[in-house]
Formats: C-alpha cells, structure tokens, sequence
C-alpha cells in the first residue's frame, strides 16, 4: 500500500502561484508512475500532469502546459505540482495519484482507472 498526502492549496488571485506537495508513505517503491488530476463538480476528475518514476519524463494536459511543472523530491518521497500564473479555470480540487504500472502511452497516463492510490485532495480556488 502507498499512502498519499497532498497539501498546498489555498485560494489566490488570478496570476498567482501555488506549489502543491503529495506526500508518499508506505510501499512507494511500488509506484512507477505519479500523476495529478484535478476535479470539479459535476465533472469527471481531469488529468493535469504526470512523470514516469522511472526517467523523470513528464507529461501535461495542453491547457496548463509552460504554467505547471511536475517533479519530485526522492529523498522526501513527495512529488509536487508548481502552478504558475493561476487562472480561474484552474480552480478544483486537485488530487495526487500513485500507478504501479506506467506507460509513456497518452491514453494510459490521462485515465484515473490506471492509478491505484489517491490522496483525499487539496481544494485550489483562483479568484478573478
């Protein structure tokens, strides 16, 4: 089992920043790949941002690409997500995900039902 923690969120203005942390505990060997999604309700929960544990390679939803960056911190075992000039369309809540299997395939890394551990969220509300 890997134990997921996210913090960070807040609300902000428009332009602001935020870096999230997801703190991991537990077996995190077992984690190949880590990702973020976000939700908001009514929606089906988004991917936003995903690294291959392996080699570092990084992956991003188009509309937050050059305003968000993934990485980890290995000896913290916590993965981040800095989020830079924030936009009202970036508010949700943002969840971190652990996979244990991990593929550089779009349609694998974007889908929640390939990541088996989730934290419980961190709320992010950018205001206008």
């Amino acid at each position: 089992q890997v134990q997921l923690v996210e913090s960070g969120g807040g609300l902000v203005q428009a332009g602001d920043s935020l870096r999230l942390s997801c703190a991991a505990s537990g077996r995190t060997f077992s984690a190949a790949g880590w990702g973020w999604f976000r939700q908001t309700p009514g929606k089906e929960r988004e991917f936003v941002a995903a690294m291959s544990w392996s080699d570092a390679d990084t992956y991003y939803v188009d509309s937050v690409k050059g305003r968000f960056t993934i990485s980890r911190d290995n000896a913290k075992n916590t993965v981040y997500l800095q989020m830079n000039s924030l936009k009202p369309e970036d508010t949700a809540v943002y969840y971190c995900a652990a996979a244990r299997v991990f593929t550089a395939r779009e349609n694998y890394y974007t889908s929640p039902e390939k990541y088996t551990y989730w934290g419980q969220g961190t709320q992010v509300t950018v205001s206008s």
